[in-house]
């Protein structure tokens, strides 16, 4: 599927119909039945869609079905991506550009793939942007091994709210020039294999405590405060050239005359500030379609895909209602204002298409791994001098983590019975951390009775601390009063080998924490 006419020959060539198909990436998933996947193949076959972007299952999804439906375990989720990917082109009359979130790798997505670390990670290791480089580099190999073009990423959101419930850890930091650097980093490496990238989310996510998946965040801030913070991310990489903007469901109301309209679907913000005041001509690609903040507006089914066009995008991803919307922009809008966005997505595909990369395997993450777990170790709290003191006595070593997705709560607080009785006659107590999920929700999925049980222990005894995980996560924590509170951000073996040397006196923590916990 690698012949591809040009850009100028899909103009003359393609029928109007044809050319808005084009604009949309409906959701592909990994575990969809054989019925499921024929329609996606006759939709795909009928309607001329450019692309689609893959997600694991639709219990999974971008999503209106989180936390509602049991997410299907597929060991073979790997090979099933590349069987679909073949047989989804093979059913498009035009090439389909294959996009995914691989923003620490197919892992995202896609079990038993590899997994390098979170933004947050990265965002510790300020003093060596070349392992960023690398991260993006190594997760341009994996999709394009898988058959994927296109990584929609990296997020380049300022996460300067730590209640932030959707970006957190998926940010550089609260540093703007750092997120800067590190999200360059990300963009040349996976450059440097020839796969495209999408910055994201613009405006800017950064600032809320609203989940864009399920409501309308507000960011309540003046133009001269946006273009300070937010915008300033956005305008420094498209300074320096990047394949696409996603536009995130945000209200920006200092960016808009039409206050209730949300970025996405607004043209103010996409065509006036974007591409007019910002200088932006890349392909605009909107965030998914499905989500909350908007979808549950507009129940006219194609009403918000001619929205999301109108108001400047590109690329309508997770569009829902295909025929109607094909139906309600060929109706609406003009030749020139469809052509304009086929010349943008055309040429990304002839760039997505113009290397034939030869059949190779997946990369193995565990050597970078080990070089950012060695650059990014935190000593928050404490000194070196005082976990060699502490080193030196007679403490015990208490392990809080979930060895099981299964554990009831019934188990999980006999386990902290059992440790409180562990305890009860120590006086120095090493503690490793690691929270059960990455995201905040349900306070990271902590019980309550674990969150009182340890900080009944920095209360009472000399803690020091280990933690495997989002740091956002230490907010519960009353860890000022550790002995020392070290951070390795991540649970893989790597981190917890470098976090036992740290321990052990043989090496030396380096990273810097990215963010602010209050």
């Amino acid at each position: 599927m690698n012949n591809i006419i040009s850009t100028s020959e899909a103009i003359d060539q393609l029928s109007k119909t044809e050319k808005v198909g084009q604009l949309f990436m409906p959701a592909a998933f990994i575990n969809d039945t054989e019925e499921e996947i024929q329609q996606l193949e006759k939709l795909i076959s009928n309607h001329h869609v450019g692309g689609l972007c893959f997600f694991h299952s639709r219990a999974s999804a971008a999503t209106n079905f989180e936390g509602k439906k049991k997410v299907v375990v597929n060991e073979n989720s790997y090979e099933v991506l590349r069987n679909l990917i073949k047989r989804y082109q093979k059913a498009a009359t035009y090439p389909l550009l294959i996009s995914i979130d691989a923003e620490w790798g197919l892992a995202m997505r896609i079990e038993n793939t590899p997994q390098y670390p979170y933004a947050i990670t990265l965002g510790a290791n300020v003093k060596n942007i070349d392992l960023t480089y690398e991260v993006g580099k190594q997760i341009a190999k994996d999709c394009k091994a898988a058959g994927i073009h296109w990584n929609l990423s990296p997020v380049v959101d300022i996460n300067t709210n730590p209640n932030n419930p959707v970006i957190g850890y998926r940010s550089f930091g609260d540093n703007k020039e750092n997120v800067v650097s590190l999200a360059t980093a990300f963009v040349k490496g996976t450059q440097s294999e020839g796969v495209l990238t999408s910055i994201k989310h613009f405006p800017g996510h950064g600032d809320t405590a609203t989940d864009s998946h399920l409501g309308l965040p507000v960011i309540d801030k003046t133009k001269v405060e946006l273009l300070e913070n937010e915008l300033y991310t956005f305008q420094q990489l498209i300074n320096q050239g990047v394949d696409s903007v996603m536009v995130g469901h945000l209200s920006v109301p200092a960016l808009t005359t039409n206050k209730n309209m949300p970025s996405s679907i607004n043209k103010d913000i996409i065509s006036g500030i974007l591409r007019n005041e910002m200088g932006f001509d890349g392909v605009v690609i909107s965030d998914a379609l499905n989500m909350h903040a908007v979808s549950k507006n507009y129940p006219t089914l194609g009403e918000l895909e001619w929205l999301a066009f109108d108001a400047g995008n590109d690329v309508l991803c997770f569009a829902e209602h295909i025929e109607e919307g094909i139906q309600m922009i060929v109706e609406n809008a003009t030749d020139t204002q469809i052509n304009k966005s086929i010349e943008r997505i055309w040429t990304l595909k002839e760039k997505a298409f113009r290397k034939t990369s030869l059949e190779q395997g997946l990369t193995d993450p565990s050597s970078l791994n080990r070089k950012i777990a060695e650059q990014s170790l935190t000593l928050q709290i404490g000194t070196a001098n005082e976990i060699e003191a502490f080193r030196k006595t007679n403490h015990c070593t208490i392990t809080i983590k979930r060895y099981s997705n299964n554990q009831s709560k019934d188990e999980i607080l006999a386990s902290i019975e059992e440790m409180q009785n562990e305890v009860t006659d120590e006086s120095d107590v090493l503690l490793l951390l690691t929270p059960p999920q990455i995201k905040p929700t349900n306070k990271f999925g902590f019980l309550q009775q674990e969150i009182d049980f340890v900080n009944q222990l920095i209360q009472t005894k000399k803690v020091v601390l280990y933690h495997f995980g989002n740091p956002y996560a230490l907010k519960f924590f009353n860890i000022n009063k550790t002995t020392a509170t070290v951070i390795a951000y991540q649970n893989f073996k790597e981190f917890q080998d470098v976090a036992t040397e740290h321990f052990l006196g043989t090496f030396e923590a380096k990273g810097k924490l990215p963010v602010s916990l209050t």
